[in-house]
């Protein structure tokens, strides 16, 4: 891939949410509005390699993407697509509508991606395709790495994307954010699209980079925005509280040369101690709003353990295992019960943390942790301390296999090489 073609991506996936949203507002309609957006990008394609890349990237595909809408309109290909009363509408304004298009388009707000959220996430929507298709939408997540956080084919997501947003279409639902009961019956689904964001920035899914900062930016930024219309939502103030306190260690994830640093090895000086007090601050009103028990802010909670303490080895493991097991209980998983195996076999011993991880296993059943790389990683790492070195060694060579990231799979590689030596 040439220099200015990942150059375009990486562009793409920082600009497309804010495109699809104020092509969305105007049309009314989310799959012609990612149409749309694609055909910016299709033109970015083909323009940039030749002309080179412009000064403001995303200013120059919003004006691609408005001559776009322009033009549609003027063909009359959105009509066809609307009830009668909006085709109506549309075509008796039609003369004076390109002028009110780009007016609109160029008076972006943030409200417009909260409402992208909020109408991909329409209970007209299976929970499943609400999340895919916010995911696609708001963090530009392409279908495999969508299909990686939900642990499930990469052909049964892209059926679910395709599904959702023709119910969308056909159902007629309006671009908006919805008030009353009607919002908080789809918070739920959004703090969770909000969160597997978060964390596809947070650790990146695939791709030569440990993180991608812009997408846990996003999250944080969308969670805020949150936390200000439900001021009265426990679980708003845990997520923005459990994104603060993992984010205040990004600044410690990274080596010189872009490598990954996990926890144990980070230089806590370079934590943002103002964010984790964000954070803490946050979890304290999720708390006080009687939410503490819920699992947002259980995840909180095990984050602040790590945040609060100097030193490493200073961690209360056992507690971090009693918030795992209120975890479990109300939200079991098999992402949380591998989570869970390894604060047992950091509290208790490996051993221990060996039965805890082959229990999330059966729990979880062989296909959702079969294919998930940090199972054998966990894996691996628990044989190595309880010396079962040879088990080891396959456990992680299956993990590098696995992994789509070009870091991650630099540290399995790192970690394989010592056990070799040994």
């Amino acid at each position: 891939m040439s220099d200015v073609h990942k150059t375009i991506e990486a562009v793409w996936k920082i600009e497309s949410t804010r495109l699809i949203a104020a092509i969305a507002r105007v049309t009314h309609d989310i799959g012609i509005a990612e149409e749309l957006a694609q055909d910016a990008l299709v033109t970015a394609l083909e323009v940039w390699p030749e002309e080179g890349i412009p000064e403001r990237p995303g200013a120059w595909l919003m004006t691609a993407a408005k001559r776009r809408a322009i033009d549609s309109l003027r063909r009359g290909r959105m009509l066809v697509q609307k009830h009668s009363e909006i085709a109506r509408e549309l075509e008796w304004q039609q003369q004076r509508l390109g002028a009110a298009l780009e007016q609109s388009l160029d008076q972006v707000i943030d409200d417009d991606v909260l409402r992208l959220m909020f109408t991909a996430c329409h209970p007209v929507l299976a929970v499943e395709g609400r999340i895919a298709l916010t995911l696609r939408l708001i963090g530009g997540l392409n279908t495999a790495e969508i299909a990686r956080a939900f642990l499930v084919p990469e052909k049964t997501l892209g059926q679910r994307i395709s599904r959702a947003k023709k119910t969308l279409s056909e159902a007629h639902v309006p671009f908006e954010t919805p008030s009353g009961d009607e919002l908080r019956c789809r918070v739920e689904s959004v703090l969770m699209v909000v969160y597997l964001i978060f964390n596809e920035g947070y650790t990146a899914t695939s791709g030569d980079e440990w993180m991608r900062a812009a997408l846990s930016e996003e999250a944080l930024r969308l969670g805020r925005m949150l936390r200000q219309l439900l001021s009265g939502e426990s679980e708003v103030h845990a997520l923005v509280a459990l994104m603060e306190l993992q984010a205040s260690r990004n600044a410690a994830r990274r080596g010189k040369h872009g490598e990954a640093v996990l926890l144990p090895d980070q230089d806590r000086g370079l934590w943002d101690y103002a964010q984790i007090q964000r954070g803490i601050t946050a979890l304290e009103q999720a708390q006080r709003l009687g939410g503490g028990a819920k699992p947002y802010a259980l995840q909180a909670a095990i984050a602040a353990c790590h945040m609060r303490v100097r030193a490493a080895e200073e961690t209360d493991w056992e507690a971090i295992v009693l918030l795992y097991d209120a975890l479990m209980r109300i939200n079991p998983s098999p992402i949380v019960a591998l989570n869970r195996a390894v604060a047992i076999g950091m509290a208790q011993g490996p051993a221990a943390g060996l039965d805890a991880l082959d229990a999330a296993a059966t729990f979880a059943g062989d296909a959702a942790l079969a294919g998930y790389y940090l199972f054998p990683s966990v894996r691996g790492d628990l044989l190595m301390k309880m010396g079962r070195l040879s088990e080891a060694r396959e456990e992680i060579q299956r993990a590098i296999a696995m992994t789509k990231n070009r870091r991650e799979k630099e540290l399995l590689e790192n970690r394989l090489t010592q056990l070799k030596q040994l």
